[in-house]
């Protein structure tokens, strides 16, 4: 019995540190990687340098994107931070 009360305090931190920190930064995790791979050609990005920049192929890892007319690139998936949505 004493052994428990000595052990409860650290479960209840250990418990309120997986509901305030870890579980958030998991379902965080989840939803940028469904919204990474349902990108498709056209969608608007905003990357980790801060260009906002067009998606013009979508590979297994990587992303072709325009960054003007004439410029196409190849970047990782990581790369992107969030879709740019316009503001119209």
């Amino acid at each position: 019995m004493e052994i428990l009360s000595q052990l409860l305090p650290f479960i209840f931190l250990i418990a309120i540190m997986y509901f305030v920190i870890i579980r958030p930064q998991q379902k965080e995790a989840k939803t940028r990687k469904e919204m990474i791979e349902a990108l498709k050609k056209g969608d608007k990005v905003i990357t980790g340098g801060g260009l906002i920049v067009v998606v013009h192929k979508v590979e297994e890892n990587f992303l072709s994107v325009k960054i003007n007319e004439d410029t196409i690139v190849k970047m990782t998936k990581d790369s992107v931070i969030r879709k740019y949505e316009d503001e119209a």
